[in-house]
């Protein structure tokens, strides 16, 4: 898209035009139905959420021009995905203890996770518990810190690490399992 065409889509959206909305929708919903299926490991949540997203949006386009408009739906789909995840009492504040968690097993050189499709990584990262999931997107795709999860979410600094380092773990032995199960094929 070019930028004029961005700014024409903007200028249509503030205006309430349908016209500019269908194509805002068309341009971004499979990947932000994606974004949205990430945090809630469910696709018909994630489909509420995106729906939700949308209509936040096209009631109060609040788009400043700070980032990228893509940047922006992503911002929204994210608050929706974490306020539904609130909402559900799915965002675990349980607090772990580092002597509490296993050591993550080695990836052998070359890294495991290569050998996997994005699609299977991606069923595998909504697979995760909802607190897991949840920092590790924050963390991982959202690029934000710790201390920002932590005041996002309401869980202690601390939490946000432990979650992060369980979800690590079980990544790591679901991609190790699957390995061994496709080598055994």
């Amino acid at each position: 898209m070019t930028l004029e065409n961005e700014i024409e889509l903007i200028k249509g959206c503030r205006a309430g035009k349908d016209s500019a909305r269908k194509e805002l929708y068309t341009l971004y919903s499979r990947q932000m139905l994606a974004v949205c299926f990430r945090y809630t490991g469910d696709m018909e949540a994630a489909h509420d959420v995106l729906h939700d997203g949308f209509i936040k949006i096209f009631t109060n386009f609040s788009f400043r021009g700070e980032a990228s408009l893509g940047t922006w739906v992503t911002r929204v789909m994210v608050t929706q995905a974490l306020d539904y995840l609130r909402r559900q009492k799915r965002v675990s504040q349980l607090e772990v203890h580092e002597e509490q968690l296993p050591d993550i097993p080695d990836l052998p050189e070359g890294g495991e996770a290569g050998r996997i499709s994005e699609e299977q990584l991606m069923k595998f990262v909504a697979d995760l518990p909802d607190g897991c999931r949840t920092v590790f997107n924050l963390y991982v795709f959202e690029e934000k810190s710790h201390k920002e999860i932590a005041d996002m979410l309401g869980i202690k600094e601390h939490s946000s690490t432990s979650q992060l380092h369980r979800a690590k773990f079980l990544l790591a032995k679901r991609i190790k399992e699957y390995r061994n199960h496709e080598e055994r094929k």
